[in-house]
């Protein structure tokens, strides 16, 4: 199936250890002079990454393009990409440089799109780890403990869905949407598909066409990363009212529970019956996974559960506190205007 003209954007911040292998794994399957453009939205790097790219871009078989993207958020990177080299093509490929990608990504995601009439394509991510600790949280982040039950977390069944791991879009869908809203640095990906469903969209899970994701390398970070989600997703519950869920729900509640038990248990040693039964869950899903994996590594997973429902707890509630958020309305949604420029 031959390619339509194809945006693909990949946001970046001091990712030289990463980003020739995403592009190059990212090219597979595409045609040599395939209408693709790629362009590299860097948000100031300062580790050579920009040079890698402009080395690439040299010899490269499409045309590569290395943009500055000032506000240095993913969300403002693909926004800006498309403002300025989204006119005239009809694929939007959004790519992570903390990815590895299948052979055929871009053409598979295509003709995905084309045979399910789909507005967009998102994918599952297999979590994939290198040390101990990127193991342990990569394991459980595919299990309900650690993912809820998110479809795109591992999920085996393609279907229509409400939210997944974005990869492709049309065009004029990203754009009648507004694109991403730049003033979210965490959980923009499901607010955005909150408008594109409002609007008519439809958002397809491809379970075929399977990412690799590197997690969190150590505890602080996972905990940061987790904190931001979870501030994010007050965001986005709040913008639109109807993307609530239990899951979602349910993490702060355990948290206060957890917490709350813990410190009134003293008093009132039955309410101690919540935190046991929790960490004695936990536990049961990191010696499952050590006997799973035949690694002591999946020990781990127990503090690397606690970490993610916790810290997405303490981001949620302090997101509710401190950050104001109107509902979002349909008939004030403004589309992404296409201002092209000759050069970056």
């Amino acid at each position: 199936m031959q390619l339509p003209a194809t945006l693909v954007v990949i946001p970046t911040l001091n990712e030289a250890a990463h980003i020739e292998q995403v592009l190059r794994e990212l090219c597979v399957g595409v045609d040599v002079g395939a209408p693709v453009h790629f362009v590299v939205s860097d948000g100031g790097s300062t580790d050579g990454t920009p040079d890698i790219v402009r080395g690439l871009a040299a010899s490269w078989p499409w045309r590569l393009t290395l943009l500055h993207n000032p506000k240095r958020l993913q969300s403002a990177a693909v926004n800006l990409a498309v403002k300025h080299f989204g006119q005239g093509c009809d694929l939007l490929v959004r790519c992570d440089a903390h990815a590895s990608y299948p052979p055929g990504f871009i053409v598979r995601l295509h003709a995905s799109m084309q045979a399910h009439e789909a507005d967009a394509v998102v994918v599952p991510m297999d979590s994939v780890g290198d040390a101990p600790w990127q193991k342990a949280v990569a394991w459980v982040s595919d299990t309900v403990v650690g993912s809820g039950g998110s479809a795109h977390r591992g999920g085996a069944r393609s279907g229509f869905v409400d939210h997944g791991h974005h990869a492709a879009f049309r065009m004029a869908s990203f754009c009648r949407a507004g694109g991403y809203d730049e003033t979210f640095s965490h959980n923009e990906d499901a607010e955005l598909d909150c408008r594109q469903r409002a609007l008519g969209s439809r958002i397809y899970l491809d379970s075929g066409i399977r990412i690799g994701y590197l997690p969190r390398d150590s505890f602080k970070g996972l905990w940061k990363q987790y904190s931001n989600y979870g501030a994010g997703r007050s965001r986005t519950i709040r913008k639109h009212p109807d993307s609530w869920r239990l899951r979602q729900m349910a993490v702060p509640i355990n948290a206060v529970l957890v917490f709350g038990g813990l410190l009134l248990g003293p008093w009132w040693p039955l309410l101690l019956a919540w935190p046991a039964l929790y960490g004695s869950i936990l536990l049961f899903t990191a010696l499952s996974l050590a006997v799973r994996h035949r690694s002591l590594v999946g020990l781990l997973a127990w503090p690397a559960a606690f970490a993610m429902h916790m810290a997405w707890a303490k981001g949620f509630v302090t997101g509710l506190l401190k950050v104001r958020e109107s509902r979002w309305d349909a008939d004030t949604q403004a589309a992404l205007h296409l201002t092209p420029i000759a050069s970056a």
